[in-house]
This record gives structure tokens, sequence and C-alpha cells, in this order.
């Protein structure tokens, strides 16, 4: 088996980009991670996207950047795994490189959710659900999301202004992220004066929909992997577990089982502990999500998440840094791309390109993405070298 290194990283802007396409937003990604990795023969590109089939009609995206970006004649695919679909496409590279049979591959990650308006953009999301038992009866990614959230709060009964802990050091982080699409904190207080958008979840509970591209080089040859301005990057684990689509067919929907069976299985792969992850970049695309998320990593008991969100310090100088970058809440939600900005994101952390959001000593990062309610759910760890 081949090791995988990390060569180059671009990434674009994240807002809401109206006026570029699919093709830009992901060849100025993708000339990003080649400039960096010294312009190599590319053998592959796997492509992570969403909604391009419906809100952009165009499908076979892959083929599409590919060629859009001068790489003819290599191998290309894109992934579907929900809002993980840019992890999956890492951890479809992962595997090529890993194998042997591919020596260089670019993964990018792209969203233009923006080529649709209106509740037409929920109804496509909502496509990620369970069909006949959730999606087809009215139920979106938020309402789910906001039926988690008040069953938790029914469970355990926490102080409702403790739920809003980690959006709150999203928004703090975002404001050094020069991508990120909300560069500004909010306040204890602005967070429990917000509008409800769905009962009990208020408007900063929800990850905002945004358009956007994160590209990665990797590789092998882990000579590609080291100039003299960038520290090698490794990838040391890559794993994918899934869950029951529907809620309902789950034991417990509270119990986030996808999340405990990828974290042991990517923490036993790279050989480390919860003690020698110096960040972690989870998903936070609802707050309720990234205290389910806390609890089954093991950081926190069941009921306790909130809890160990709130009152420990987790900013980048904290004990254990998460979204350092702004996460999904503040730096924007590009569905389908996400992942990969995660990627890209903790890449920068391990070189020490992360500004005044640095984590001292950053050596060993973890990223986490989910498709849905962690329906799927994939997970990577980085080390440098």
């Amino acid at each position: 088996m081949e090791k995988v290194y990390i060569a180059g990283i671009g990434q674009t802007a994240v807002g809401e980009l109206w006026k570029r396409s699919l093709e830009s937003l992901s060849n100025e990604a993708i000339q990003g991670a080649l400039k960096e990795a010294g312009k190599p023969e590319v053998d592959a590109l796997y492509a992570g996207n969403l909604l391009a089939s419906a809100a952009s009609s165009q499908a076979n995206l892959g083929v599409k950047i590919a060629t859009n970006s001068g790489l003819d004649g290599i191998e290309t695919m894109t992934t579907e795994a929900g809002e993980a679909s840019g992890a999956a496409a890492l951890r479809l590279g992962y595997l090529a490189v890993r194998s042997g049979y591919v020596r260089t591959a670019l993964v990018v990650g792209v969203e233009k959710y923006t080529d649709i308006v209106g509740s037409s953009v929920e109804n496509v999301i909502s496509q990620t659900m369970d069909y006949d038992f959730e999606a087809m009866q009215g139920l979106t990614p938020l309402g789910q999301a906001g039926l988690l959230m008040a069953r938790y709060l029914d469970s355990y009964h926490p102080p409702r202004e403790a739920l809003g802990a980690l959006p709150i050091l999203a928004h703090a982080n975002a404001i050094n992220n020069p991508y990120a699409m909300y560069r500004r904190a909010i306040s204890t207080d602005a967070y429990h004066k917000a509008g409800l958008v769905c009962d009990p979840l208020n408007l900063y509970d929800a990850a905002p929909y945004a358009d956007g591209a994160a590209a990665l080089l990797i590789t092998s040859d882990e000579k590609l992997s080291q100039t003299a301005e960038k520290a090698p990057i490794e990838i040391t684990a890559s794993t994918s577990t899934i869950d029951a689509l529907a809620l309902h067919d789950r034991p417990d929907a509270l119990a986030f089982s996808a999340v405990t069976i990828s974290v042991q299985k990517a923490l036993a792969r790279a050989g480390v502990s919860w003690s020698e992850i110096d960040l972690f970049e989870l998903w936070d695309a609802y707050s309720i999500f990234g205290i389910l998320s806390v609890e089954a990593c093991g950081l926190a008991a069941h009921g306790e998440g909130w809890r160990w969100l709130a009152e420990d310090d987790h900013s980048p100088k904290g004990r254990l840094p998460l979204v350092t970058m702004g996460g999904n809440k503040a730096r924007g939600f590009p569905l389908g791309a996400a992942g990969v900005y995660q990627a890209v994101e903790a890449v920068q952390q391990l070189r020490g390109e992360a500004g005044a959001n640095q984590v001292d000593g950053a050596k060993t990062a973890m990223i986490q993405a989910m498709g849905g309610p962690a329906s799927n759910v994939i997970t990577h760890i980085f080390s440098k070298l």
C-alpha cells in the first residue's frame, strides 16, 4: 500500500456567487492546488457534488470540470454522498492513490446552489432523505434537525441558551478567514434573540447554503509533497460508515452511531488517540449535529455534549479546537463541497498557515463530514510529517 500525501490546496471564497459557474469555481480551486504542487501530471480527478444534476442541469460533472481545466484524457468520476459528497470524493481519491493504481489525483468539491431559487432548493436537498417516509411527507433537512433538537431538549433538559456555544464559536473563528461567507462575530445575546426558523432551531442554529469550490492535489510521491515553503501532510486514515437513512429506522435517533464507528476506525488506522488530535473539524450543518457528534465521538457523555461545548475552551488556543476557520456555520455551507473545504482548512492548520486562527504546534487533525443526520459519516485524519 502506498502512503498518501497532500501536495497542494486551492479554494474560492464562499458565498452567494450568482455570476460564477460550476466550471469557473472549479477551475480557480484546481489551478490553486496545481500551482502549489508544481503543476505535476495528473492521473485522475474525483469530484464531489450534490446539486448539479438538478440545480444546474449538469450530470457527468467530473468530465465537465476536468476538460474545462485542461485535464484531457484522464480518469474522472463524480461522487454523491449527500452533503458529504466532497468528503466521499476525497476518500475515493485516497483509495485510488493508496492502491497504487493512481499516482497523482485531484479532489474537487464544488457547489452552485444559487442556480435555483426559492423553495426548489429545499426540495432538491430533501432528496438526501428517505423519500417515501420523510421527504414525500413534507419533512426537510431543517425540519429533521428541528425534531432532533426538540427530542434532545425533552430528553436531557439542558438550558436552551447553552446550545448556542458552537455557532458562536464558529462566527468568532470566521472573522480571520478571508474565504468565509460571514466574517462577523455574534454575541450570546444575539444568538438568544434570533428568530426561529424551525422550532426550536433559530437562525444561528443552521448553516447557510452557499456556493464555492475547493481542491486538493494528492499523491503517493513524498517528494512531490515537499516544497521549500510547504510542510508535507500525510492522510493517515480514511473511513466511511452508514446508518439507516430514515430516522425512524434507528434504535435511538439521538445516537449518531455512524460517527462512533467511523471515528473509532479512523483513530485505530492512524494509530493515534484523542489526546493526540490537535484540532477537530466537526460537522456543524446544524448546531444539534455538533452536539450529538461530540457525544458519539466519546468526547462527552450522552446528554452532556452541550455542556462540553459551552464550558470548555474550543477556540484555536483551547483544549481541543473546533471549526477553526468558521465551520459550515460561518465559513458558509457549500453542501457537497464542504468536506473538501474542511480538508483544505485542516492542511492550512498543519502547515502553520491559519493566521490569527493558528492552532499552536498542530501536528494531527481530524475532519468529519456527514450526509444528513449522520446517515453516512466520512472521517479523515491528517498528520504533519
